[in-house]
This record gives C-alpha cells, sequence and structure tokens, in this order.
C-alpha cells in the first residue's frame, strides 16, 4: 500500500506534462479519395482492422471520391486534428502539377507515413477489339490520330496520366474517356465502348483469367511475376516504367509521435508470407510499408515528371 508519505515523495510532473495523452487520444479515419469499391480500399481496410487492434482506437475509412483524388486530399488536410490520414494512390504526386490552384503542395501539407505497396497497371483490350497487342495499338494510332480510346477512372487520376505518358513517350495521339471510378471503367470496357482500358492490376486480372479481357502491357520496371506473359511498356517505349502505387500520408497537422507510431505498428505486417502480403501479390502487387522518407523522395520525383508531361501535353483538370 503507498502511503500519504510516500506520494509525497513523489516527483512532481509539470502540467502540462500530466494533462497530455498519448497520441492516439480518438478515432482515426482513413480518406480513400475514390468512390466506393477503387482498388486502393481492399489494403486500406485491412490495415486498418490491423490498427485498430494494436492502437486502441477504432481506424474508420471513408470513401470521398471527387476530382482525381483532390476532394479527399483536402478534407485530411483541412481537417487539422492529427487524426485523419489519406489512403491514397500517387495521385497526390499529379493533382498539382495539373492543376496549379489546387490549394495544397503535397511536399508542404502533407506528412509521409509510410510508401504501402506499388502495382503495374495493366494495358488491356477486348478478344473482339480492333488489336490484340501493344503493337497493333501503336500502329492504328499513328494511321488513324485519335481514333484509338482508351478508359480512365477519371481525368487526372493515375490511369488517365500514365495513358498520357505513354502516348508523349510513343509518339502517338489517343483519346482518353474518363469514367467514375474503377467499376464504371470496367464495365463500359466489357461492353465495348472504349478499345483500351488503363486499369490497377488487380481491377482486371479476374477477367482476363475468364477470357474477357487480353493484357496488352503491364507498367512495371519489370515483368510481374503474376503475369509473366504480359510485356511491359518499358519493353517497347522507354520512360514508360510507372507502377501505380498506394501510401498512407497525414495531415500537416499530423504530429511526429503519430508518424513514428503507425510506422512501428505497420512494420509487422511486411512479412512476405502474411496474409495481406500473399493476398496482393496474387494479384500481382508488391507489399512495401515502408518509412517515411521513401515515400517522400517517391512523391518528389513523380511531382516533377508530371509538371513535365502537363507541360508538354497541355493537360489541365479545373
Amino acid at each position: 500500500m503507498i502511503t500519504r508519505r510516500a506520494l509525497a515523495a513523489l516527483p512532481l510532473l509539470p502540467a502540462f506534462a500530466r494533462a497530455q495523452s498519448p497520441w492516439p487520444t480518438r478515432p482515426l479515419r482513413f480518406v480513400v479519395p475514390f468512390a466506393a469499391g477503387s482498388p486502393v480500399e481492399v489494403p486500406a481496410r485491412f490495415i486498418a482492422e490491423h490498427l485498430t487492434q494494436r492502437l486502441g482506437q477504432p481506424v474508420v475509412v471513408e470513401s470521398r471520391g471527387g476530382a482525381g483524388g483532390a476532394l479527399g486530399a483536402q478534407s485530411v488536410i483541412q481537417a487539422g486534428d492529427g487524426h485523419s490520414f489519406l489512403f491514397g494512390t500517387g495521385s497526390i504526386a499529379i493533382q498539382p502539377a495539373i492543376q496549379p490552384d489546387i490549394g495544397y503542395d503535397p511536399l508542404r501539407d502533407l506528412v509521409p507515413v509510410s510508401l504501402v505497396s506499388e502495382s503495374p497497371m495493366t494495358f488491356s483490350a477486348r478478344p473482339n477489339g480492333r488489336f490484340r497487342d501493344l503493337a497493333g495499338l501503336v500502329a492504328l494510332a499513328k494511321r488513324e490520330p485519335g481514333a484509338v480510346t482508351y478508359g480512365t477512372s477519371g481525368s487526372g487520376t493515375t490511369t488517365h496520366m500514365v495513358g498520357a505518358l505513354f502516348g508523349l513517350r510513343a509518339g502517338i495521339q489517343w483519346t482518353q474517356v474518363p469514367y467514375r471510378g474503377a467499376g464504371q471503367m470496367i464495365g463500359a470496357f466489357l461492353a465495348g465502348d472504349v478499345d483500351i482500358m488503363v486499369g490497377e492490376a488487380s481491377t482486371v486480372l479476374p477477367h482476363a483469367r475468364e477470357g474477357r479481357a487480353i493484357l496488352v502491357a503491364q507498367t512495371g520496371a519489370t515483368r510481374s511475376a503474376a503475369m509473366p506473359d504480359v510485356p511491359t511498356l518499358e519493353e517497347s517505349v522507354p520512360g514508360t516504367a510507372l507502377p501505380i502505387w498506394f501510401a498512407l500520408t497525414g495531415g500537416r497537422a499530423t504530429p511526429p509521435e503519430a508518424v513514428a507510431r503507425l510506422t512501428s505498428e505497420l512494420a509487422p505486417l511486411r512479412d512476405p508470407s502474411g496474409v495481406l502480403a500473399q493476398r496482393m501479390a496474387a494479384n500481382g502487387a508488391t507489399l512495401i510499408l515502408s518509412e517515411p522518407a521513401v515515400l517522400e523522395a517517391r512523391i518528389r520525383r513523380e511531382l516533377a515528371l508530371w509538371r513535365e508531361v502537363a507541360a508538354k501535353t497541355g493537360i489541365r483538370v479545373d
């Protein structure tokens, strides 16, 4: 039993230290900046469940699509509560490049936490389409500028910009057809509304396995183990290796202890034999869960790339 005399002998803590509580002090919010059902939602929910068990606070996943991911990013930045995070994609490096008045700078207003994963995107054609490989696509696009159409999950998204980058590097003119999210894009593609679908690998692999789509190319630097027979864009057109990536960032109010705690709690998920790693590998993705500096370097590099593409193509999203 601790006596009053013993309590009196304990050193006094400053008032501010006694008032402080360890982070987190309330539920966390993971904002997925795309329509419900987007590919990024799967790892977001898995990681949210993992963190809920380890942080002692619920982690709620919220889909907030619009403006190519910009609305979700802005909601996290404006929250200013240290408990709101963006579980997004490389679009955070795209939006400021094609929309200068977007109102945020990813290097100033977002705090990097972790590069979660990366995955090759795919260029997919239909079995009864006008071409069955990349050479056929390029030949038709050069013969009939603008005639080849490619579906994306929205103007200003990674799928749109990778298509634009390929067109620039390949010296072709082809036409983007934007849709409201991956689900709508897949439906339009299968209905024959566009020649090519540009999408994250996991969205098209089930259709390819069932013979409803032909994988024309993948965007990774090397061929994915999940698609070893599918050539990369880089093999035919240098300078087009660009996987899609998922990342966790906080608003500028995110305290350093939050970043350190999240990085520490995410580390066990890196196990390549774990459920999340295996699930992602089956769909051609690689789980990374990096340190913050790795994500910051990726954002800097791609922000410069997309500013170059925007300058050369004139792409701007208002």
